[in-house]
């Protein structure tokens, strides 16, 4: 680790302790060149792994672009949308996994788009889930309804 005062490679570690839920570890370091101390947070690297194959780190502005395609013309805001990112990647991140398969990432995004706009929601499903007719979006719309009617006749 380069202290960042002076630029030197060798630092100590005077405290660590695990912040975040045990996501990450944050380290009280000190520097034996100017004697100045920082502060590291070291967290696992999330990684997608796509359907080829190939893993790649996940990125919270990837998830909020594609969501925020589905939502174009509706009135979610920039603080929603970054809530929804981190609402996925902690979803993500308390999975344990340090890889994730594409396809659990789509589904992170769909409860909380589903809750913040229903027809965002449906834009989005209906390309993740790939609805092939008018039948695919009217079972959708279906399965809404039927949730709304079940919480509302709720207590």
């Amino acid at each position: 680790m380069h202290c960042p005062h002076c630029r030197s490679t060798d630092t100590r570690v005077l405290d660590s302790r695990v912040s975040d839920d045990g996501a990450a570890i944050r380290r009280r370091r000190v520097c034996p060149a100017c004697e100045k101390r920082f502060s590291t947070v070291e967290q696992v690297q999330l990684s997608v792994v796509k359907r080829s194959g190939v893993a790649e780190p996940f990125s919270r502005e990837k998830v909020v672009a594609g969501v925020r395609k589905a939502c174009k013309g509706r009135p979610v805001d920039e603080d929603d949308l970054a809530r929804l990112g981190q609402s996925v990647e902690d979803t993500l991140r308390v999975s344990g996994a340090a890889e994730v398969p594409a396809p659990e990432v789509g589904l992170a995004i769909l409860g909380p788009l589903r809750e913040l706009d229903e027809v965002a929601y449906l834009r989005f499903a209906s390309v993740y889930r790939a609805f092939e007719s008018a039948g695919d979006f009217e079972t959708e719309i279906a399965m809404l309804r039927a949730e709304r009617e079940a919480a509302d006749s709720t207590p």
